[in-house]
């Protein structure tokens, strides 16, 4: 029904846009066509004059490939609505409506994926996947990891320790998954490696269903160097032995710092035979800097209204 209706606004949207190239009226062709139609179909919605007007926008959107696509389709109009207002051209509009479709987002989450820049993230990561997972394997990994990696969710300040953001990030681990994106199924946090009565802790453990491998993420609280990607290339390298099952993948490790310097990354990453990633993430202060002068502290909040409220 919903590529019944979506096929109805396509032909309608290229009468309109026709009608109104040979027409004088302009706008005043929508207004006129929205009370014929709300007259002669009562009980269908969707044909008000605002909503003809994006369906006009719609057809115009995509009018360059010649038909729309098959994956916008399929998804609602409230999602198709959202999309043409908020992506500039018909590569990102089809980049949010596969993913839409592949994830079975609601329109929240579309907006709030759209409103982080996805598009712009997405398989940006820099990573050594090419020489070491096969086709297409290396495209999937590369596609399914973003950079930066957005953690607005969290009040933690830019001084954060790794500890903390590792607990918040575990706390609210629903936001966080919503961030990674579909596939990740999280397996622990601290996940303990016993090696010849050693103990090491990974900071958090996954299983990506897509990509049917074990996911390594480190995090750091502090600019990359490269001493972290032999860190983790050793974790891969004994949770393929210990954990990975025969018909599981190569593990992939992901790493997390606050900066990191793309030649520094590749460098680093050179010759290492584990498929490794390394971005950045972002996370708001709890008080924006700019505003911190203009809130007033604690000692005024006690003088003021005469309480200790520490």
């Amino acid at each position: 029904m919903n590529r019944q209706l979506l096929e109805l606004y396509w032909e309608l949207g290229k009468e309109i846009y026709e009608k109104q190239k040979k027409a004088e009226w302009g706008d005043g062709l929508i207004d006129q066509l929205a009370k014929d139609l709300s007259r002669e179909f009562p009980g269908m919605r969707g044909f008000s004059r605002a909503n003809l007007f994006f369906i006009r926008k719609w057809y115009l959107f995509y009018e360059s490939c010649g038909i729309v696509s098959q994956v916008v389709r399929q998804i609602p109009w409230g999602h198709n609505r959202e999309i043409i207002i908020k992506c500039s051209s018909v590569p990102e509009a089809l980049f949010y409506a596969r993913k839409t479709l592949e994830n079975n987002w609601s329109r929240n989450v579309l907006l709030m994926q759209m409103e982080s820049h996805l598009y712009e993230r997405s398989g940006k990561i820099i990573n050594n996947f090419d020489a070491t997972l096969p086709m297409p394997q290396a495209d999937l990994a590369r596609e399914t990891l973003k950079n930066p990696y957005s953690f607005d969710f969290l009040t933690l300040g830019k001084e954060a320790k790794e500890r903390d953001l590792e607990q918040a990030l575990a706390t609210h681990i629903l936001q966080f998954l919503v961030e990674l994106g579909q596939g990740f199924a999280f397996m622990g946090r601290q996940f303990m490696l016993d090696i010849g009565g050693e103990q090491f802790y990974i900071d958090l453990l996954f299983y990506h269903t897509r990509l049917r491998c074990y996911v390594v993420v480190e995090l750091k609280a502090t600019d990359f160097a490269p001493e972290y990607a032999g860190k983790l290339n050793f974790y891969l390298n004994v949770v393929n032995d210990k954990l990975r099952h025969e018909q599981d993948q190569p593990s992939v490790g992901i790493l997390l710092c606050k900066t990191s310097n793309k030649l520094t990354v590749e460098y680093a990453l050179k010759n290492i035979s584990n498929p490794l990633g390394v971005g950045e993430y972002r996370i708001t202060d709890a008080i924006p800097e700019n505003l911190k002068g203009s809130l007033p502290s604690i000692e005024d909040l006690e003088q003021e209204f005469g309480v200790n409220v520490r």
